[in-house]
């Protein structure tokens, strides 16, 4: 195993086992950040992709400020985000082409999602908590899921998102707040 610095190095002269050695230990981290986000196992796996496409491609221009496994978090994140913008705008098109008849159906985000990393007894409850958590604005959500889902600490989520650790706090607990809200609210417990 290289340690980091020559691991990006051997990157940037296109190492192909330097390569591999990046996707081997970072893989089970873009899929899981992409599948807290997008909702769907199928599109995180092409996202994983792409993201592993773009550190090949753009290693250049990473300067080492960071930790590797921050910037490739960033790119994880930017591309999920990205990917979720997209199919927005999909179903707003495919909500207006409806209008005028066309009956072809866009795809809506499975309603029971579940993440690997959840016990099974647990799911029923991770999957009210993660409609929840889609219903946060975008900066607390990722924030939270980055922080609680992920396990990163509030450094290393400042990092990815390029804010202040302060900014983090602020964004996690107004993140908890409007959890308990959204939660008491829509998914008060049946008598």
């Amino acid at each position: 195993m290289l340690n980091e610095e020559i691991l990006v190095q051997e990157l940037k002269q296109g190492n192909e086992a330097a390569f591999k050695q990046v996707v081997d230990n970072y893989q089970n981290m873009v899929y899981n950040t992409c599948l807290a986000i997008v909702k769907s196992e199928e599109d995180a796996e092409d996202i994983s992709q792409d993201v592993f496409v773009q550190v090949f491609q753009s290693i250049h221009s990473f300067k080492g400020e960071s930790k590797l496994s921050t910037w490739i978090y960033r790119i994880a994140t930017t591309k999920s985000l990205d990917f979720e913008r997209k199919k927005k705008r999909k179903k707003r098109f495919g909500f207006v082409r409806s209008i005028f008849g066309d009956d072809s159906e866009v795809v809506v985000n499975p309603p029971d999602f579940q993440h690997p990393g959840i016990v099974l007894d647990k799911k029923e409850n991770a999957s009210i908590l993660f409609k929840a958590i889609d219903q946060l604005p975008e900066n607390q959500r990722i924030a939270f899921i980055l922080n609680k889902v992920e396990g990163l600490s509030y450094q290393e989520v400042s990092e990815v998102l390029e804010t202040s650790v302060s900014s983090i706090e602020s964004l996690l607990h107004r993140a908890k707040n409007n959890l308990r809200k959204i939660l008491e609210k829509d998914y008060k417990p049946r008598a």
